[in-house]
């Protein structure tokens, strides 16, 4: 059984609607999956309606965004089976209003620089909760000012040290986000550790009892990753889990559904730790042998 943990729609920065990544995965015979919007759960629960259609598992959840105090790196937490996902509801509005404000700031750069107008921009980012580089990038291709999403104009643009357009984002504390997320009964999940360089974080979140697992398998580990992370994992009883990432065209290079899934036994780990904390409904049962 292949399932694919990681997944965004248009609701974020993904491409794709949440009922056409149910139907690919259907037609890829992937029979899990988990709808993983940045800050939002809005995703996920249009996901599960479309997940009955297809015959689909969809397994609900979200991706927090933050920051670690220490490095001032990104850090990214996956949320599954968030028994109270209203206590999350602060957060996801903080991000929202940030998010906002970065991107108000970025197409008023990029509308003085480049001949597109900020409603243009808008209409590539309909659906999504906020703007995202990549809506202003889809709209500055299809006005024929760049010919790729992560190529020149890009970096022209979004380049943390010297981009034209480049307005950060401010994060909250990763410490923040996993106590909210234990707080709402959910389950944490450190995600791809090796994109942000967040191997020391991973140590420490897991030595704290600050998480419940880590993203083991995902398309941007390096060299070594899978094993450093599983064995970080044994060492501390977490949970593995594997995600594609997937974000449609929005992404430097094709990466199908189930480029990376989670293995058997640990979807039935993470599913039996969500019966105990969220209480699952029935269909779930069928993946554990027992009836919930």
């Amino acid at each position: 059984m292949a399932a694919d943990l990681h997944c965004h729609t248009k609701i974020s920065d993904g491409s794709v609607e949440a009922d056409e990544i149910l139907m690919l995965a259907a037609q890829s015979g992937i029979p899990v999956i988990s709808v993983t919007d940045h800050d939002t759960f809005s995703g996920s629960a249009g996901a599960a309606v479309a997940g009955e259609k297809y015959g689909v598992g969809v397994i609900p959840g979200a991706e927090f965004s933050s920051v670690d105090p220490l490095t001032g790196r990104k850090a990214h937490i996956l949320c599954y089976f968030c028994k109270e996902p209203r206590r999350l509801e602060g957060l996801c509005m903080r991000m929202k209003a940030e998010r906002d404000r970065a991107a108000e700031m970025m197409m008023r750069k990029v509308t003085e620089i480049y001949p597109v107008s900020k409603e243009m921009i808008l209409r590539r980012a309909k659906g999504s909760t906020t703007v995202y580089k990549q809506h202003i990038m889809h709209a500055l291709m299809d006005a024929g000012d760049a010919d790729e999403f992560y190529g020149t104009v890009y970096h022209r643009l979004f380049n943390p040290q010297d981009g034209l357009a480049y307005v950060p984002v401010h994060y909250p504390d990763v410490h923040e986000v996993t106590a909210r997320i234990r707080e709402a009964d959910g389950i944490a999940v450190l995600a791809h550790p090796g994109e942000y360089d967040s191997y020391a974080l991973l140590e420490q979140l897991a030595q704290d009892h600050e998480i419940d697992g880590v993203e083991v398998w995902h398309p941007k580990n390096r060299e070594g990753d899978e094993r450093s992370f599983s064995e970080t994992a044994r060492k501390y009883g977490l949970i593995m889990t594997g995600g594609t990432d997937f974000h449609g065209m929005y992404r430097k290079r094709g990466v199908p559904l189930g480029t990376c899934t989670t293995p058997d036994g640990q979807l039935k780990r993470l599913i039996e730790l969500g019966a105990r904390r969220a209480g699952l409904s029935p269909q779930w049962g069928k993946y554990l042998d027992v009836s919930l």
